[in-house]
């Protein structure tokens, strides 16, 4: 079979998906863009500006994909190619579009707060601070992940590390002068590009070689500052820009795709049972971001929902982003299904995901005139790029739910509401556990992250039945989702009873979410329904 088939059907139905089913969401929610949003009615200069929709799009989607669309459909291609493209397709549509559309709706319309919050307003305080101590320490763990991920990507590849160093330097001159001189847009995102690619040639002729705890230390220092300095200077522009890679990197892969017509060799279906390892629940924990993700709730209702410009801009940003990334998943199972198993394994070997990934669209972009070496380096470099941003986006809404967590404690002068004690306490227990074995608790990473979505779309429904609007579109797929991860949970607690650590937070996780459901049960069966707080502000 020819993988064109499977990616240009692929995009035919997301089309249609985000026309039809994004407008059904759309006007079933009354999203309203003659409201004003967070970003103006509380605009602060640092965490709430308004951006416009292109470049909230490029944060956006910077931040949610990260590797995780790439190495979550490489890792399920041991159940054949057939089901994880089904359910990349499935889950995009009917699970992660409205996990994220629904997360940044229902933080707009709550001030821009968490979902945490908006759990404390729909199902009451105790759910609040179960979910914010969650999402919280999933995101020290992603953090201290991402620390290691990001300072072995630069000593492996030292090109990476200077490139990343002068995008940084060139994200601040771009938002310096595109949001305080008033230069245009168009005209700076055009010389942006230009020294983009100016950067990834001075990283190859300089690259920059340190030891990975160096590497360590400088990143922790970075997102510290990253984390508290305005998001115009820095997020915002650095993010936007870095969105450039990825698009360049999509049409790269599916320019090739289009001329090298690769054929399908991987089986379309292996076994349910893979050494242990069961098709469910396991495919959809497996694969996360590509079909859906708690982490994308974090930043949706973390960062992205602080500078929304206008309520329309929900769906392009919320459901269009979750598409896209839709699309590089399916390009991602493509690099792998066109290889025979011999190559797929030792490519896998050799490198992991990122590899396989890097090597697929690197032979694809030799189909029009692309050197293969410069398209396996350019891909690695811009997926060490989204990490990064990735990395530093975690910090800040760690950040964010610390201090809303700290804000509900009744002292004068609380010093923990801070925003810098809250990102110190942040970055120095993650560098620890960076620094200290935070590969012991990481297998069980995959089924909280897929608990934190069950647990987001359980805060969505919850939210949109006592707002009076229509919640099934979020029902099902939390139903589902719960499923999936107290499976999950049931069989990493039975594959570990002797690693104490990784049992004892397995087992936490599965009381923590008996204990929500129980309350959201509550939730659902109260009358009584709640105030636009939003609208009730103006």
């Amino acid at each position: 079979m020819n993988s064109v088939w499977l990616l240009v059907v692929t995009i035919l139905i997301f089309i249609v998906a985000y026309t039809v089913y994004g407008n059904y969401l759309y006007k079933k929610w009354g999203i309203d863009p003659s409201r004003k949003t967070p970003a103006h009615t509380m605009r602060d200069g640092v965490d709430y500006v308004p951006a416009k929709a292109p470049v909230l799009l490029g944060h956006h989607f910077s931040s949610i994909a990260g590797a995780g669309p790439i190495v979550g459909p490489i890792a399920a291609a041991i159940f054949g190619w057939v089901p994880v493209l089904l359910w990349i397709i499935v889950g995009s549509i009917f699970f992660g579009g409205v996990h994220d559309m629904g997360s940044l709706f229902a933080s707009i319309r709550n001030k821009g707060k968490s979902l945490g919050e908006v759990i404390g307003i729909s199902m009451g305080s105790r759910g609040k601070k179960l979910f914010a101590i969650f999402a919280w320490l999933t995101l020290i763990l992603v953090v201290a992940a991402f620390t290691n991920i990001v300072a072995n990507t630069f000593v492996a590849v030292p090109q990476a590390a200077t490139a990343s160093l002068l995008f940084i330097i060139l994200a601040i001159g771009f938002g310096f002068f595109v949001y305080r001189k008033g230069f245009s847009l168009a005209a700076g995102s055009v010389i942006g590009v230009i020294a983009l690619i100016g950067c990834i040639f001075l990283g190859n002729v300089f690259p920059i070689s340190l030891s990975k705890n160096v590497w360590m230390i400088i990143l922790l220092g970075y997102i510290f500052i990253a984390s508290v300095t305005p998001v115009w200077i820095l997020l915002q522009p650095r993010d936007y820009l870095n969105s450039f890679l990825l698009y360049g990197m999509l049409i790269g892969g599916f320019v090739g795709i289009l001329i090298m017509r690769p054929t399908i060799k991987l089986a379309a279906v292996t076994s349910f049972n893979i050494n242990g390892k069961l098709l469910f629940p396991m495919l959809f924990v497996t694969v996360a971001c590509g079909a859906v993700s708690g982490f994308h709730s974090l930043v949706g209702s973390g960062t992205t929902s602080k500078q929304l410009d206008s309520e329309k801009d929900i769906k392009v940003v919320g459901y269009g982003s979750m598409l896209i990334e839709g699309v590089l998943a399916v390009i991602a199972i493509i690099t792998v299904a066109y290889l025979s198993k011999g190559k797929f394994t030792s490519l896998l070997g050799a490198g992991g995901p990122i590899n396989v990934f890097s090597d697929g669209l690197g032979t694809f972009m030799t189909s029009f005139g692309v050197d293969y070496s410069i398209g396996k380096s350019f891909t690695a470099l811009a997926i060490s790029a989204f990490a990064l941003t990735s990395l530093d986006t975690a910090t800040r809404l760690a950040r964010f739910i610390f201090q809303e967590m700290a804000a509900d404690i009744k002292s004068q002068d609380n010093p923990l509401t801070n925003k810098y004690t809250a990102t110190l306490i942040t970055v120095l227990i993650s560098g620890f556990l960076g620094f200290n074995g935070w590969t012991t608790i990481w297998p069980i990473f995959g089924a909280a992250n897929q608990l934190l979505s069950a647990l987001a779309l359980l805060a969505i429904a919850v939210w949109l039945k006592k707002m009076g609007k229509e919640y099934k579109m979020a029902l099902f797929p939390m139903i589902f989702m719960f499923a999936v991860t107290l499976s999950a949970l049931t069989l990493i607690i039975k594959a570990n009873l002797n690693n104490y650590i990784l049992l004892g937070f397995a087992v936490a996780l599965f009381i923590l979410a008996i204990i929500l459901i129980v309350e959201a049960k509550k939730a659902f069966a109260d009358k009584t329904e709640i105030l636009d707080i939003e609208s009730d502000s103006e």
